[in-house]
């Protein structure tokens, strides 16, 4: 299995459809092992909260879409030894901690972060850590 970190904005188009929920849903064919930092689930579940208070999905989903996160086979690491790094990240790229825990976690175990956050990836072309974020829109390898 080909090892990739995922944020919350690919999880999330496995259970909502949107732009590029195809592409997201190929990643669980079980030829990727899932990586994530404990902080998924929290931003997750504020996107799904953001998503229900919108109106984009009714408030009686929410439970059954945790309920479906949590049968993702995923790696979780924890983001307190992390936190270094990610502080390092963010700072240097002037991106947010939150995002670049999950660049640390893929620098971490050498592998991509997959993610559909155009505005990370646009932010870090040209850059050494580009290496390591893969656009949600551009097929893996």
């Amino acid at each position: 299995m080909t090892p990739v970190v995922v944020d919350a904005s690919v999880a999330m188009k496995w259970f909502v459809p949107e732009p590029l929920s195809a592409e997201a849903v190929r990643l669980l064919d079980g030829s990727f092992e899932l990586i994530a930092p404990d902080l998924l689930f929290p931003e997750f579940g504020n996107i799904l909260w953001k998503k229900i208070t919108r109106g984009e999905i009714r408030a009686a989903e929410g439970p059954k879409i945790l309920a479906a996160l949590e049968r993702v086979p995923f790696v979780v690491a924890s983001s307190l030894p992390l936190l270094e790094p990610a502080l390092e990240i963010a700072v240097a790229t002037r991106r947010t901690v939150y995002d670049a825990l999950y660049l640390a976690v893929a620098v971490s175990r050498d592998c991509a972060l997959v993610t559909a956050d155009d505005r990370m990836a646009r932010a870090l072309a040209g850059r050494p850590l580009a290496a390591h974020v893969h656009p949600l829109a551009r097929p893996l390898a």
